[in-house]
């Protein structure tokens, strides 16, 4: 059996030691916890005051089987560390290899007691690491931790482990649960700030909403669908940020983390992400402004944005429903490829297109769509360096944070993209609002407004391969028809487009 972790309530149901070194481990949890508001705080206190931060142990225990009962065992015990302390566990003799589990040769020294844990008392925070345990008796199944309740009166990165030193229970599970505790509430330390920005994120969309439908509704008859593909992305956004803002304010009042409130986040956010993706490259391509339809193009672009939200509905998914303790992603990484790569393919699309789109608008002279796509463009070109760069320092972040000392700035990093894409939302929509005017920026068959169709005739001066005296004896322009030759082309991708 595994694991349980629902929100700030660590559920452990039947979960194993797993041997480390000459240890035997079962991983409890780890948060950021901020100090207690109350400068007086009680260590014995099993039920603290609100307003206090605490790690509790409730009706924890340890269960070994009837074929490993026949005899009396050392301590299973259960060890809480800030992470700054991490070295004042486990140690080596001469400086040979270092151990958790205290060794004959360690013990000859009188640093500590053969077959128990090492540590050894923090330096920067007195009484620190927490250890305690307990032990089975002859013929005991079940051993089980007084009920405990440890205050935190000093901010940081705290870890919980159990475990022991007896290869006779690796057979051993572990039952029961822990609560961890924030001043404010049950969110981790990492996650608190984010439930005040999705508030603010969730305010922002109401804003930009109000400003878009009511000019949708005042100009609802010169609507284009491109804008209507607009109105789907600004809906969408409303729903994903208010339904993050409902998942982290009963996360932290509840410290369970409500799973359905979770999954409709991640969902609404997986497909306002793909349909704006979507969105970026039909403009790009020049749909609803400069061809009516995306033609052959549309069932590839329907799969990419099929597939892009199935490739980021599971890593939304794994990365947030039930995940609570705050530890390294390295193991889905499998999950992060796949929509990296995805992203990188759009992106080069859409440039391409965009390149494709601004020649062909240069070309017909079509200078108000030339001048929106333009800064449509330059806003692209200032996300996409701005994405590397953030990208970069994310790296960087990262791999300078291997245990997440850093974990109370952790929020800046998801907390960014959601505010790059909203300020690209921000500029599309000023780009094309609705307004008495937005038909000028719609597809049009007017002849000045060809794009998507190739002219019949073309005026050229084009060497001929009659005689010279034919070239003469005609000195004007000749019409050429250009139903071969180059115009194949645009004929072959008018009928793909």
């Amino acid at each position: 059996m595994s694991l349980i972790v629902e929100g700030s309530v660590h559920e452990y149901k039947g979960e194993r030691f797993v041997g480390k070194g000459n240890a035997f481990v079962v991983h409890g949890g780890s948060e950021g916890i901020y100090s207690s508001a109350s400068e007086n705080v009680n260590e014995k206190s099993v039920r603290p005051a609100n307003g206090d931060s605490y790690i509790r142990f409730e009706k924890i225990t340890f269960r070994r089987t009837q074929e490993f009962s026949n005899f009396s065992s050392g301590l299973v015990q259960a060890i809480v560390f800030e992470v700054e302390d991490r070295e004042s566990i486990g140690g080596s003799a001469y400086g040979g290899q270092r151990a958790v589990c205290c060794t004959a040769d360690l013990a000859k020294l009188g640093v500590c007691s053969k077959g128990e844990i090492i540590h050894r008392p923090s330096t920067k925070n007195p009484g620190w690491p927490q250890v305690f345990g307990v032990a089975f008796y002859a013929d005991e199944l079940v051993a089980t931790l007084p009920s405990k309740s440890i205050q935190i009166s000093r901010t940081g990165m705290y870890n919980l482990y159990f475990m022991h030193c007896d290869p006779n229970l690796k057979e051993v599970v572990v039952e029961g649960n822990t609560i961890w505790k924030n001043p404010s509430g049950y969110l981790p330390g990492r996650m608190a700030p984010l439930m005040k920005f999705y508030g603010f994120m969730s305010l922002a969309f109401v804003i930009l909403g109000l400003f878009w439908f009511s000019q949708y509704a005042r100009f609802w008859k010169e609507v284009f669908p491109l804008q209507n593909c607009i109105t789907l992305v600004i809906t969408l956004g409303m729903f994903e940020m208010a339904f993050w803002y409902f998942d982290y304010a009963e996360f932290n009042e509840t410290g369970i983390r409500p799973t359905g409130i979770t999954v409709w986040a991640v969902t609404f956010g997986t497909i306002k992400r793909s349909v704006a993706r979507l969105v970026i490259l039909m403009v790009s391509m020049g749909y609803g402004v400069v061809r009516p339809t995306l033609g052959g193009l549309t069932s590839k672009v329907l799969l990419v944005g099929v597939t892009f939200f199935v490739a980021s509905e599971v890593l939304e998914v794994v990365e947030n429903v039930g995940a609570v303790s705050d530890l390294s992603g390295k193991a889905k990484l499998f999950l992060v490829l796949p929509v990296a790569f995805l992203d990188a393919f759009i992106i080069i699309w859409i440039f391409k297109s965009l390149s494709a789109t601004l020649s062909k608008l240069q070309a017909r002279r079509m200078m108000v769509k030339l001048d929106i796509y333009r800064k449509f463009t330059n806003a692209l070109v200032v996300a996409v360096i701005v994405s590397v760069g953030w990208i970069c320092y994310e790296l960087y972040f990262k791999s300078k944070d291997v245990y997440n000392e850093q974990w109370q700035n952790a929020w800046v990093i998801p907390a960014f993209w959601q505010l790059l894409s909203f300020s690209l939302l921000c500029i599309i929509c000023a780009l094309w609002a609705p307004s008495q005017n937005s038909m000028r920026y719609a597809y049009s068959d007017d002849a000045s407004d060809e794009f998507d169709r190739d002219d019949g005739t073309l005026t050229l001066i084009k060497p001929s391969t009659i005689p010279s005296k034919d070239v003469r004896s005609s000195p004007e322009p000749i019409p050429v028809h250009t139903s071969n030759g180059a115009s194949n082309g645009d004929l072959e991708e008018d009928k793909t487009e």
